[in-house]
């Protein structure tokens, strides 16, 4: 009797060993599953960028844009496509670049007496929009003229030229192509050093 005893003592005590430990692993593995979760929104919280009201006086472009830098001497050639939004005008507006999902990926803003680049980084205060769009694109591209560009004309705060073939026009020292202009594409070409290249879709009802 007391072997027997014994024995069913001591399978009792490893059961309820074994019971403890399934009860603590499944409790780690829930509580691995939750840190997970709470990463995952954490990384999604740094890698977007709250979106601002829309600009004043309202007009809105958007579409899809791609800009490429040419590789200058130890630079190498640089490339960023972004879904794109425009809003305002010359002078108080706003530019929201995104991924294809939505998220915005940088956000410019100005109005007279500021321009602020916001990115999940934080926000920066430029002097000017060159400025500004150099530090967000690589290369500095005339915001102000986007404006008119897209309509399939140019800026009025500039002298401009015609192309010299096809349709389109010289300002600012790009060429505008409006070629494609039908199909809702413009292309925007610097040849001085590093050349870019700017091709935009637009967004049509």
């Amino acid at each position: 009797m007391r072997d027997g005893s014994a024995v069913t003592a001591s399978t009792l005590r490893q059961a309820s060993a074994s019971g403890v430990q399934g009860l603590i692993g499944h409790r780690v593995v829930a509580f691995q599953r939750l840190a997970l979760a709470a990463s995952l929104l954490a990384l999604a919280a740094c890698t977007t960028v709250p979106r601002a009201p829309p600009a004043s006086p309202s007009e809105t472009l958007s579409g899809r844009l791609s800009i490429r830098v040419d590789a200058d001497g130890a630079t190498p050639a640089r490339t960023l496509t972004a879904a794109f939004e425009l809003n305002g005008g010359p002078q108080a507006g706003r530019l929201d670049l995104s991924t294809p999902l939505g998220s915005i990926l940088a956000q410019a803003r100005w109005e007279p007496g500021e321009v602020v680049l916001a990115t999940p980084r934080g926000e920066s205060k430029f002097a000017d929009l060159d400025a500004l769009t150099r530090q967000a694109l690589g290369e500095s591209v005339p915001v102000a003229a986007l404006f008119d560009w897209l309509q399939g004309r140019p800026w009025p705060g500039a002298p401009s030229t015609p192309a010299a073939a096809g349709a389109g026009f010289v300002q600012l020292g790009w060429a505008v192509d409006l070629e494609r202009f039908s199909d809702a594409w413009v292309t925007a070409q610097r040849d001085s050093p590093p050349p870019v290249t700017v091709r935009i879709k637009i967004d049509r009802p």
